[in-house]
């Protein structure tokens, strides 16, 4: 019996450190997102497409296809198709103060 109590305290210890180091590389995930994304609005003039955003934030396509999903519905975003084909998606402008501006 106590062999028993062992193991389920040795598997809860595994269990909880998988889900603290899976929580620190979704944090970690999310923030290189986060900065990608905003690095893009800005410098594209807020044009961003998902192999842009993917790369940058080093991501799968289809993380950062969910991101951009979510994105779109915060910021009203819409679709764009270029001439050469591409898909883009337009998000507001990226306008800080000028102080902020230099800062970024």
């Amino acid at each position: 019996m106590a062999i028993l109590e062992l193991i389920s305290v040795a598997g809860l210890g595994v269990l909880m450190t998988l889900l603290i180091v899976n929580l620190g590389n979704n944090r970690e995930q999310q923030r290189q997102l986060d900065s990608a994304f905003y690095r893009l609005v800005a410098a594209q003039g807020g044009k961003v497409s998902l192999i842009q955003l993917s790369a940058l934030a080093g991501v799968s396509p289809e993380v950062a296809q969910k991101y951009l999903d979510h994105q779109v519905q915060v910021f009203l975003a819409f679709p764009e198709i270029d001439d050469e084909g591409n898909t883009f998606y337009q998000f507001p402008k990226l306008r800080l103060p000028p102080r902020l501006e230099r800062e970024w």
